[in-house]
């Protein structure tokens, strides 16, 4: 079984010991896994037929693909060749643009904080909640492109500090620096982990946070299976907000989620068990396709 490691070139060079350990991780479950990095992989169509190459040449495809990039065309291009990605188109167009998710997640009736979309050509000149609350752009990731708004000179300043031209607001009545990421791989909770930070109202890792595993009780099983058994995932963390009453209140699903906290705070190898599953999705993918 062959796979590629999808990576633009800037990302790749950052997160090399992560390649290093899926790659290694592959061999063990003999697979043999190649990385690619992105600006030099053409993708498109050529004569009514999708078309892709690699440093200018024709390449064979590989049994799956798995993709590390924000594109999520890319993950509609391979589809269209039936090639399994991970994770899949739908869940990288949902999960990557922060308003799509919200609305898919309020009608499975999970709990989050009041929240309105807007773009910045649209952005009322009166907001549509009181001060303080919180401000995102609906394609950020990793804590960047979120703002405080204390008051309206904050308001008024969010189009040049917000670079996604959609745009999320939210109360910000919750205990700020504060959330709990859940692993998923599949149908399977993982692990739950504890961010916090003392000195940011925003509680990502790589934002100077702290970590340590978190035991969901049953009530917030529940809460996050209604969401895992509503996507088809591959390797997801659902991120929620906790309310003062230490309810969980959904925030936002990563798509290209690290395994960085996990394995600081435990010795769970969350790439070990992502390969079994994309090796046994594969090979019973091929199964049923030869049947």
């Amino acid at each position: 079984m062959q796979g590629w490691l999808i990576y633009n070139a800037q990302d790749a060079s950052e997160n090399e010991s992560y390649i290093e350990w899926f790659i290694e991780e592959c061999n063990k479950q003999h697979i043999e896994l190649k990385l690619l990095i992105r600006e030099q992989l053409t993708v498109g169509i050529v004569d009514g037929k999708t078309t892709i190459s690699y440093n200018g040449k024709p390449v064979e495809v590989p049994d799956f693909v798995v993709i590390r990039t924000i594109e999520p065309l890319l993950q509609y291009t391979f589809e269209a060749l039936d090639i399994p990605t991970f994770n899949s188109f739908q869940v990288a167009q949902t999960t990557n643009h922060k308003s799509y998710t919200y609305m898919k997640i309020s009608r499975l009736g999970i709990p989050m904080v009041p929240t309105y979309f807007a773009t910045k050509r649209s952005l009322p000149l009166t907001p549509p909640l009181p001060f303080p609350f919180v401000v995102k752009g609906a394609t950020g990731r990793g804590g960047k492109q979120v703002c405080f708004i204390a008051d309206e000179t904050d308001w008024l300043n969010v189009p040049k500090n917000i670079d996604s031209d959609d745009i999320i607001i939210q109360k910000a009545d919750v205990q700020l620096g504060k959330d709990v990421r859940v692993f998923v791989i599949g149908k399977e909770i993982v692990a739950s982990v504890l961010r916090e930070n003392d000195h940011d109202f925003r509680a990502n890792y790589k934002l100077g946070g702290k970590a340590r595993l978190f035991t969901l009780t049953d009530g917030q099983k529940r809460t996050v299976q209604k969401i895992v058994d509503h996507f088809d995932f591959g390797l997801v963390g659902i991120d929620f907000l906790l309310s003062h009453d230490g309810e969980l209140l959904f925030n936002e699903i990563e798509d290209v989620v690290g395994s960085r906290i996990l394995s600081i705070t435990s010795d769970i190898n969350l790439l070990e068990k992502y390969v079994a599953f994309i090796k046994h999705r594969v090979a019973f993918r091929k199964q049923k396709i030869t049947s």
